[in-house]
C-alpha cells in the first residue's frame, strides 16, 4: 500500500466510526420518544452522505482493471 493508499484507508476509519455515531445517535432519539422528525431526517441524510463517501473512497483504493 502506497501513503496516499494508507491516508484513504484512514479517512474510511474516521467515516465509518462517524457513520456509527450517527446511527447510534438516530436510535437513540427515536427510543428517546422525544424525537423530532426534522432533525431525524437530517442524521439519516448525513448518514446517507457518509456511506456514499465511504463508497467512493473504497473504489479509490481498488485497481482499475482493464479487460
Amino acid at each position: 500500500m502506497t501513503m496516499e493508499d494508507n491516508e484513504i484507508a484512514e479517512k474510511i476509519q474516521q467515516l465509518i466510526i462517524r457513520h456509527r455515531d450517527l446511527d447510534m445517535a438516530i436510535e437513540a432519539l427515536i427510543e428517546s420518544g422525544k424525537s423530532d422528525v426534522l432533525q431525524i431526517q437530517r442524521l439519516k441524510k448525513q448518514k446517507l452522505y457518509l456511506r456514499d463517501r465511504i463508497a467512493s473512497l473504497e473504489n479509490d483504493l481498488v485497481p482499475d482493471i482493464i479487460a
